[in-house]
Formats: C-alpha cells, structure tokens, sequence
C-alpha cells in the first residue's frame, strides 16, 4: 500500500492561486475525503496530487518520492487517477475500456489480450459489470459509465487510487455499494467528494477546503461539526447519538425528525 503527502502545496490556474499552504499526510490503506463548496479547489488540488497540474509551490510524495521526478508512465503504475467527468468512448467495448488501465505496465505496442482479459474481469466484477465486458460504451446509462471508469482505475492495478467525484450519476444504492467497493480493495485513496453524509459515512479523515485554504483536516466526527457545516457550507446541521449503538450521526438540513427526509451520516 501507497503513502501520500503533500508539503506547502500550492496550485495555480492562470496565473490565480486556487489553493494554497495544503499539507496532508495520508496513511498507507486509509481513504481520505476532500470536501468543499463548488469552486472550492477539490478538482483541481486532485489533479495536482496525481501530476496533471504542477504545483506552484510544495510537494507532492509518493511514498517518499517526489511525483514531479517520474515520467508519466512511471507515475501511472504508482497512481490510478479516475477523472471527474472521464467517460469512455462510445466506440470501444466495455471490456477494451478497462484494459486500456493495463497500458502502464506493457512494454511499447505490446498488447497480451489472454492474460489480460482475466484482470479486466475482476475489475469489472468489484464493480457488477462483469456480465457487460463486450457490450458497447454506447449503451451505457451515465452510472454505468463511472462505474467501467473506476474499473479501469481498479484494474491499473495501483495502490493509490485518486477519484474526483466518483458518486456522480449514480443513485443511492450504488454510490454506497461503489464505496464499499473501494474501501475492500485495500488501497489508499483520495477522493473529491461533494456530499458530506458520504464523507462521514465511509471514509477515514476528511479534509475540508475553504477560502483557498485548508480548512480542516481530521476524523470525520471532528472535523464535520454543525458550527463547521454552518459556517462553510452555509447549512445547518447537528449531531445526534443514536439511543442503541451510542454511534453519532450528523444530519444535515432542517434539524432532526420529525422534520421529514433528513440526511443522515454516520461517523
């Protein structure tokens, strides 16, 4: 398993500091959320931690080594990076997709479909998409789409995993199961997430960006306090303490119920 950090990273568009001063420490194995209003910096604070934007200033290390001295190559066998609005293209099998996660790890032009098949299978499977490995990407529904891209990542064989808003486009069920399924794989993982209660729910620490800056960082259940949804997410919040598990949950909106639908988060 993979440990990340970061040291004084800055990142800049234009010109424009997005997000600045971020030191994170990511633990082999742990999954860490990174949290924020939109146009907080999450996507581009993940593109910075996988190579695709330099830093402006600081680092980035990967197990001791500094990302920004690897060729691309050598950074995609050490990193799997599934893009936010990454979707496959529509002329290319389900199955042709996510071997295209093995290219890292072949020699130039080599190609080994009979080894490989079986690799892109178990990707597929962690994600119950197995039975559609030669159906076509063009009739994919929009959650299958991110589900055959993490499939890809899975089967890049990494142990970093870095996803920038995995969830979209799927529904409730799967966005739980897809969680799942990361946590099982046993990797390290930085994720961009824009709904807290799965912040809460499934992920180690949770890194809070605000004001071009980082915020907070910590244990879902400290750092995701009402006075901290209230004051960066502009919503209110509170926690509760279940009367039979003692578990704390942190529900988010009107208050508790009787108010009707409230998010719970389980931290």
């Amino acid at each position: 398993m993979t440990h990340l950090s970061t040291t004084g990273l800055a990142v800049e568009i234009g010109g424009r500091t997005i997000v600045s001063g971020v030191d994170l420490d990511v633990p082999r194995g742990s999954m860490l959320a990174l949290v924020g209003r939109n146009g907080s910096g999450k996507s581009t604070l993940i593109r910075s931690l996988v190579g695709l934007r330099p830093p402006a200033a600081g680092t980035v290390h990967v197990d001791g080594v500094d990302l920004a001295r690897l060729s691309s190559r050598r950074r995609a066998t050490r990193v799997a990076y599934v893009a936010q609005e990454d979707g496959p293209p529509e002329d290319l099998l389900v199955g042709e997709m996510v071997a295209m996660g093995r290219t890292p790890h072949r020699p130039p032009w080599a190609v080994d479909e009979r080894s490989e098949r079986e690799l892109v299978l178990e990707a597929l499977r962690h994600v119950g998409m197995a039975a559609k490995v030669d159906r076509p990407c063009q009739h994919l529904s929009g959650g299958e789409r991110r589900r055959v891209m993490l499939a890809r990542g899975i089967a890049q064989g990494c142990d970093l995993l870095v996803l920038d808003e995995p969830t979209n486009h799927l529904d409730v069920h799967h966005q739980d199961q897809l969680l799942q399924t990361v946590r099982r794989l046993g990797c390290t993982v930085v994720a961009a997430v824009h709904d807290l209660s799965l912040a809460a729910a499934h992920f180690d620490a949770v890194a809070v960006l605000h004001d071009g800056a980082l915020h907070a960082l910590g244990r879902p259940r400290d750092v995701l306090t009402p006075e901290l949804v209230r004051d960066v997410f502009d919503v209110g919040a509170r926690h509760l303490t279940d009367p039979v598990t003692g578990r704390v949950h942190l529900v988010l909106g009107a208050g508790a119920p009787p108010v009707p639908a409230p998010r719970e988060a389980v931290l």
